[in-house]
């Protein structure tokens, strides 16, 4: 089993901070600021203990917001950042929470510390209240952001208004209305570096959720006269509505016809599994014109729930390109082993192949528990 990412931030995290600030602050407390940061530290896990560090810093630093942030930041380099070991980055957690927490009524001086920190760790975070409480005069920033020469900052601009980022609240005025944050990705879409294009491409994919129309309405515009570049942000965009079946995404995506095809000799085994073992599911695709076709195949498992229902799971296969009455051979196994993110529960667990967005039936497994 891996071991924890809180085990890589342990308590040399604040002592390596509270060396730096004393480099160029030498009236910071160390002592004290060390009893508190350390306090109850080892009971926590990773982002409760950036927060943990970041309410000890807001107790020992200056009470004037500003010039605390002009002394964190001066911290950066100091020797005590040796920028190595694993979590690196994260050295500056603490400093990203302290912004978000109580910067929020210092907008330039909490802007110009974002603009650094984010070069450092990420700010993709500490940005969103900002974006809330401050939504124009924060849009605006990140729209001159979107020329920055650092990536880093760049990529603040898209990730930091993604309205479903993963780990932080929604955003949700934004999650309403998008368009907003679309003027920024426009500005984005042809960026050289492929580190901001990911993060364009994930924040379509976020708007797709809410607004399956208007991602569709976005990506065809952006493919005319697309390079490879934007093309693989449309692609990537796409991803969770091909794998929800949604027509437009379908089309756009080349797959709006129907699959001529066959399934043959479907198999899933073993037809009676257990919690915590694995399920194999095999099938042959068979092209039934005289002609090629391209094909995009999915799996779907419909896992049962602890109410009893079923609610279904894709898996991503391939697009094929088919030849004449050709066939291919497609199989995939399944761990049934319990996860932070599903658990598993007993009982008929039905098994689909999408073919360009179409369900065809290939069978079920029925699902017990541990050793019955």
């Amino acid at each position: 089993m891996a071991e924890p990412l809180k085990n890589s931030y342990g308590p040399e995290i604040p002592r390596r901070i509270a060396a730096m600030i004393a480099e160029v602050y030498p009236a910071f407390p160390k002592t004290s600021f060390l009893r508190d940061a350390l306090a109850g530290y080892e009971a926590l896990e990773l982002m409760p203990r950036g927060r943990h560090i970041a309410q000890a810093l807001r107790s020992h630093l200056p009470q004037d917001v500003p010039a605390a942030l002009d002394i964190l930041l001066a911290s950066i380099d100091a020797p005590g950042n040796d920028r190595g070991g694993p979590l690196a980055s994260f050295l500056f957690m603490p400093h990203t929470v302290y912004v978000s927490a109580y910067a929020l009524d210092h907008f330039e001086a909490a802007m110009r510390a974002q603009y650094v920190l984010t070069q450092r760790f990420t700010a993709e975070f500490s940005i969103r209240p900002f974006i809330e409480k401050y939504p124009g005069r924060t849009l605006a920033q990140l729209r001159t952001w979107t020329e920055d020469p650092s990536p880093h900052v760049r990529r603040l601009v898209s990730e930091g208004t993604r309205p479903r980022l993963p780990w932080a609240p929604r955003l949700r005025a934004l999650q309403r209305d998008p368009r907003p944050a679309l003027e920024l990705l426009e500005l984005l879409k042809d960026d050289p570096e492929l580190y901001v294009r990911r993060s364009v491409a994930n924040h379509l994919n976020d708007i797709g959720k809410d607004h399956p129309e208007l991602l569709t309405t976005i990506a065809k515009r952006w493919l005319k006269d697309a390079g490879p570049e934007r093309a693989w942000i449309v692609r990537h965009a796409l991803r969770s509505a091909l794998k929800r079946g949604e027509t437009g995404a379908l089309a756009v995506s080349g797959f709006g016809a129907k699959a001529e095809v066959a399934v043959r000799k479907a198999e899933i085994t073993p037809a009676r599994a257990r919690i915590g073992g694995k399920v194999r599911i095999a099938f042959d695709l068979v092209n039934k014109l005289s002609r090629s076709q391209r094909v995009l195949a999915d799996l779907r498992v419909h896992y049962r729930k602890a109410n009893g229902k079923t609610g279904p799971k894709v898996f991503k296969l391939k697009t094929v390109e088919l030849a004449s009455r050709a066939s291919l051979h497609f199989e995939k196994t399944l761990s049934l082993a319990d996860l932070t993110t599903r658990r598993h529960y007993p009982g008929k667990h039905r098994v689909e192949v999408l073919l360009n967005g179409r369900a065809l039936a290939l069978g079920e497994f029925l699902l017990s528990k541990p050793g019955r």
